[in-house]
């Protein structure tokens, strides 16, 4: 497995179900410790992490290598323990255990689980599971969603984005995160409503057409969004960075940090859109949770 080309449609959609699996099963975890004692603490970004976040990752990064040996993966809690970061092969898995940290600890439901396979720089499998919610949505070349069942997925659906609503558009927005340059930005498009959602979860629901846009201008990391991006745009929508392009990933950067991106039901908005150049708010000064979308 060497490259986006070298990955058929069927295969694409077969990893994205195992994926979707080993999210559910991470999730479990997640249950377990969610409105519960869960000992936390912050690391050197000033972002929170907690024993649920280790032991989900630690689960889904054995799962993968068992799954798929010899494939690297970038997971969010090991990649920020301060070890040296290597090199990293054109394919390789981007994990973050548990997107919502913060949220998760304040006992809210809308957190994730996201696991995305990167090749050629974009993700072409990946799933996002939402325990709290009880959904779980994957992509390979379609976007499919199912109920979880037991720790598991159950009977899945296609789900399609959906075009601009003639009332307007339902933005959805960060819980702990807003910016002067998002406000600008939605500013300049017909929104009819906004509504504060945590974590990755907002891409599950724009590729499930129950929300329209979603505009980030502050600081993410590329495992906060490659599973939703390629979960949108499998949808019919897209994730677009200033300039109208794709996210990339797997940049050799110190902490995998994006810039600003906007997440699309209907992909006729993204020339719409003026996102500034780089990451505004705190990007430079450490804050709680600072980097969780």
């Amino acid at each position: 497995m060497t490259g986006a080309a070298t990955i058929s449609g069927p295969e694409r959609e077969r990893i994205a179900a195992t994926l979707a699996e080993i999210a559910c099963a991470a999730g479990e975890i997640l249950r377990r410790y969610h409105r519960g004692p869960c000992p936390h603490a912050l690391k050197p970004d000033g972002s929170p992490s907690s024993a649920a976040d280790v032991e989900a990752e630690d689960l889904i990064v054995a799962a993968l290598a068992g799954r798929f040996p010899g494939i690297a993966v970038v997971a969010e809690e090991r990649a920020q323990s301060g070890a040296p970061a290597g090199r990293l092969a054109e394919t390789f898995f981007l994990v973050d255990p548990l997107d919502g940290t913060r949220d998760f600890l304040a006992g809210t439901p809308d957190y994730s689980v996201n696991i995305a396979l990167v090749a050629g720089e974009r993700p072409v499998a990946a799933a996002l599971a939402a325990p709290g919610l009880g959904r779980v949505w994957w992509a390979g070349p379609r976007t499919l969603e199912a109920p979880v069942v037991d720790g598991r997925p159950g009977a899945a659906r296609p789900v399609h984005a959906r075009p601009v609503p003639e009332a307007g558009l339902l933005a959805l927005g960060s819980r702990r995160h807003g910016d002067a340059a998002t406000d600008l930005c939605l500013a300049a498009l017909p929104v009819l409503e906004t509504r504060q959602v945590g974590s990755a979860v907002k891409f599950g629901l724009i590729a499930a057409g129950e929300a329209d846009i979603y505009v980030r201008c502050g600081p993410t990391m590329e495992w906060d969004t490659a599973a939703g991006d390629h979960i949108v745009a499998a949808a019919g929508g897209c994730v677009v960075v200033p300039g109208g392009g794709p996210i990339r990933y797997g940049r050799q950067g110190p902490d995998h940090r994006n810039g600003p991106f906007a997440a699309l039901g209907d992909p006729s908005l993204a020339p719409r859109l003026a996102l500034p150049a780089c990451a505004t708010g705190p990007s430079a000064i450490p804050q709680l949770n600072a980097a969780h979308p």
